[in-house]
């Protein structure tokens, strides 16, 4: 079974390594989604693979500290790109989350990034 929890904040941020003259070079921000994926059996008992609270316990957190927010201001992200994004949240929940499988960062409401750990 795969549970899906969202958060969503707003942070701004530029790519410092982009070819010059390149949009995203510019400040600008986005309006974040964010899906941590859990995956894992369902105890019987409880009826579920594991509580929302538990999940929200971890990761709201970890969102109030990139909600309006500059991205490369924050220590791992001076190169605030989805991947980088995606891959910070997953080294942030993953030591508390074990049943963590997936971490998908949507940038806009067309452009995501689905990162599943290393």
């Amino acid at each position: 079974m795969e549970l899906i929890k969202e958060y969503r904040f707003e942070a701004a941020h530029r790519l410092p390594h982009v070819p010059p003259g390149h949009q995203c070079g510019r400040p600008h921000g986005h309006s974040y989604r964010v899906g941590i994926h859990v995956e894992g059996e369902v105890n019987e008992a409880a009826g579920w693979v594991i509580d929302y609270a538990e999940i929200n316990a971890v990761v709201k957190p970890i969102i109030d500290e990139l909600d309006h927010r500059t991205l490369e201001e924050i220590p791992g992200l001076e190169n605030p790109t989805s991947e980088n994004l995606a891959r910070w949240l997953w080294q942030h929940i993953a030591p508390r989350i074990l049943l963590l499988s997936a971490v998908t960062v949507h940038e806009t409401a067309t452009s995501s990034c689905v990162y599943r750990g290393a």
